[in-house]
């Protein structure tokens, strides 16, 4: 985690309670436009959207749900795939996970999930890695908050996804109705009314629904 991301994310993210899960508090934008066009800039042919900057309705609900049904994880090793500010992954760590893994592509989400960690009082292990091609790293929980945003990463997603279910890990996605969604691999756990940003959603709630990947699902993706 450099000082330079470190820095950036103190100084346009303020330290709040999540909406939703108000026991965890993060580094949250509090105009998400300004950001947006703050973080891309000069870098906008590289640099990924500040993601974790928010805490999306997908990853809220999920983290709800771990809060609310700690025996998931509780002593056993998690992933936090596209970990973004680190919500879940910090839910878990509070649920009693023995370890916690948070992976992300963007550098400045591993100093936000590192900082909101530590102002949560939890470790969790932020790592900057594509992790898409290879398999969970020996996680017994992956844990993937508003990933099927595109048709794309949809696809990555979901064969890592499969790959660590075959590989043992029990899989949980929390999705607020993107269109991408692969419905038909999944199973509904629970459904939530999740407060948003309207400048980012276009709506005040956003139904979301934590699901889990079927074990006889694990199999390929076509």
């Amino acid at each position: 985690m450099s000082e330079l991301s470190t820095a950036f994310v103190r100084l346009h993210a303020r330290l709040a309670p999540v909406a939703f899960v108000p026991e965890v508090r993060l580094h949250q934008a509090d105009e998400p436009i300004g950001l947006w066009e703050l973080t891309e800039g000069e870098f906008r042919s590289d640099q990924p959207p500040p993601f974790w900057a928010f805490a999306w309705a997908g990853g809220q609900g999920l983290a709800r749900y771990v809060t609310d049904h700690p025996q998931l994880v509780a002593g056993r090793r998690v992933l936090d795939l596209a970990a973004g500010s680190g919500l879940v992954a910090i839910a878990a760590a509070r649920a009693g996970a023995a370890a916690v893994r948070a992976v992300e592509i963007d550098k400045l989400a591993v100093a936000a999930v590192a900082l909101n960690a530590e102002a949560n009082g939890v470790r969790v292990d932020a790592e900057l890695a594509d992790v898409l091609d290879d398999d969970a790293g020996g996680a017994e929980v992956v844990l993937a908050g508003d990933v099927f945003y595109s048709e794309v990463m949809t696809n990555r997603v979901l064969r890592f996804l499969l790959r660590a279910a075959r590989g043992g890990a029990q899989v949980l996605v929390g999705d607020p109705g993107r269109a991408f969604l692969p419905r038909e691999r999944f199973d509904e756990l629970a459904s939530y009314d999740v407060p948003v940003s309207e400048a980012l959603e276009s709506v005040r709630v956003k139904r979301t629904t934590v699901w889990q990947l079927r074990t006889g699902s694990a199999k390929p993706a076509d």
